[in-house]
C-alpha cells in the first residue's frame, strides 16, 4: 500500500483554486460548451454531464460515447456530490487506505464510482452545489479535461 499523498495533495489544490463566485444555468451552459469545445479539438468519444443533487443542468454526448458512458457519467457525479471531493480524489484516497468504496461504507456499486471525471462546484460562501463530470476516457484524462477548462474558464 503506498503513502504517497502527492496526487491528493494536487486534487485538493485544485479543488480549493477552482471556486465560482457564483453559479447558475447560464453558467452551467457555458463550462459545458467549453467542454464540448475541448472534446471536439481532441477528438474525444465523452458524455459531458453538469448536474446538482436533483437537477441536470447540461448533458451532451458526443460521437464515439456509449450509453455506458451516461452511466459511469451519474455514478461518478453521485460521489461527488455525496462527498463534495472530486471523484478522483476519493478513488486514490481509497486506494492509498487499500481499501474501495462499496457497500460496506453505504456505497452501492450500482450508483457510485470513484473514477476520475467528475469535479465538485464550490460556489464561494455556499459550497458544492452541482458536479461536472466527463465520462469516455481514462480516469486521469477525464478529470484533466474538467480541470484545464475550469482553470481557463475562472482565470
Amino acid at each position: 500500500m503506498s503513502t504517497d499523498t502527492s496526487l491528493i495533495d494536487e486534487l485538493e489544490a485544485q479543488e480549493k483554486a477552482l471556486v465560482f463566485a457564483a453559479f447558475d444555468e447560464t453558467v452551467a451552459y457555458e463550462v459545458g460548451e467549453r467542454l464540448v469545445q475541448a472534446a471536439r479539438r481532441d477528438g474525444a468519444p465523452v458524455v459531458i454531464d453538469i448536474r446538482t443533487p436533483d437537477r441536470t443542468l447540461f448533458h451532451a454526448a458526443l460521437p464515439g460515447s456509449s450509453p455506458d458512458n451516461d452511466h459511469w457519467a451519474r455514478r461518478k457525479s453521485n460521489v461527488t456530490l455525496r462527498l463534495h471531493k472530486s471523484s478522483m480524489r476519493v478513488g486514490e484516497s481509497y486506494r492509498l487506505k487499500g481499501r474501495t468504496l462499496g457497500p460496506d461504507h453505504g456505497f452501492d456499486p450500482l450508483d457510485y464510482a470513484c473514477h476520475g471525471g467528475s469535479f465538485p462546484v464550490r460556489v464561494t460562501g455556499t459550497g458544492v452545489v452541482a458536479a461536472i463530470t466527463v465520462s469516455g476516457l481514462a480516469s486521469e484524462e477525464d478529470h484533466a479535461m474538467i480541470v484545464n477548462v475550469l482553470e481557463d474558464y475562472l482565470s
